[in-house]
């Protein structure tokens, strides 16, 4: 009885996942093709919300004036490494960039002046750890989409194709032959099967890409899918780690069948500056 209860549950909840998952790739499409504004407007607004997400995890919104900062601060990260591919006259001085260290250290002045405050440094290191693993891999994105010297759309959807293809791929293998698991101390439901699901289809997307779009060297298209399926299952892994660090199951309920933006998006926080020092450097 309690597996046939069980089964029209799974069954509602693929059917939400590919609901969402088909909606949120049409968006992606008409942002990616439709106007490099559009791009950047879409990714910087999810980038926001995955922040915000993790913010509101770690117990940050008691401290609204760090929330807003953190945000503030990676927003503006956003904003300058877009204006530097899309509208240079626009960007600031590369000098200007040694203003970093003085904009973060304010927030220790901020904690500072704060009474009541039980837990200083735990919430600071929180509020930089929101701003490195959630805000800059979106604002690294753009490295990406004019990697060559003009924006391109493909290049992004090349690389989002290869991360949904891992998760797919582990997901769906995982769930009919996922039998041996593959690290138990932080994620028992996810095995070694199910990673092996997911290097199989990343490598066959990332032929698919090449023979699509054709817009870079092949080998750097391999060289990419290799990094996702390193990172993309390391990265579900440290939000798994980080869930488990709260005592929380799921991020958030934001997108149907899927959670969170950050159980959405865990591979491509991880994944992102991975390419983008490897497009950078070859």
């Amino acid at each position: 009885m309690e597996a046939g209860q069980n089964t029209p549950k799974k069954s509602s909840e693929l059917k939400q996942r590919v609901i969402a998952g088909v909606g949120g790739l049409g968006l992606i499409l008409l942002a990616l093709f439709g106007h490099p504004w559009g791009y950047f407007v879409l990714f910087m607004l999810i980038g926001v919300l995955t922040q915000w997400e993790f913010y509101q995890l770690v117990g940050l919104r008691k401290k609204r004036y760090l929330e807003v900062y953190g945000i503030l601060l990676g927003v503006l990260a956003n904003i300058e490494i877009f204006f530097s591919f899309y509208e240079p006259w626009a960007a600031i001085s590369p000098k200007f960039y040694l203003l970093t260290f003085p904009i973060l250290f304010i927030v220790f002045l901020l904690e500072l002046y704060k009474k009541d405050n039980e837990a200083p440094f735990q919430d600071i290191g929180w509020w930089l750890l929101g701003i490195i693993y959630t805000a800059l891999p979106f604002a690294l994105l753009h490295f990406i989409a004019f990697d060559g010297g003009s924006y391109s759309p493909t290049n992004v959807l090349g690389v989002l194709f290869l991360i949904w293809a891992n998760d797919i791929g582990a997901y769906f293998m995982g769930k009919a032959f996922g039998k041996t698991p593959l690290f138990p101390r932080i994620s028992p439901k996810k095995t070694r099967e199910g990673s092996l699901g997911g290097v199989l289809l990343t490598l066959l997307i990332a032929a698919v890409v090449i023979f699509t779009f054709n817009d870079r060297d092949d080998w750097k298209w391999f060289v990419i899918a290799g990094i996702v399926i390193v990172t993309g299952t390391y990265g579900d892994l440290v939000e798994s780690m980080f869930k488990r660090s709260i005592q929380i199951k799921d991020s958030g309920s934001t997108i149907p069948g899927h959670g969170g933006f950050l159980d959405r998006f865990d591979a491509f926080l991880l994944a992102i500056p991975f390419i983008v020092a490897f497009l950078q450097i070859f």
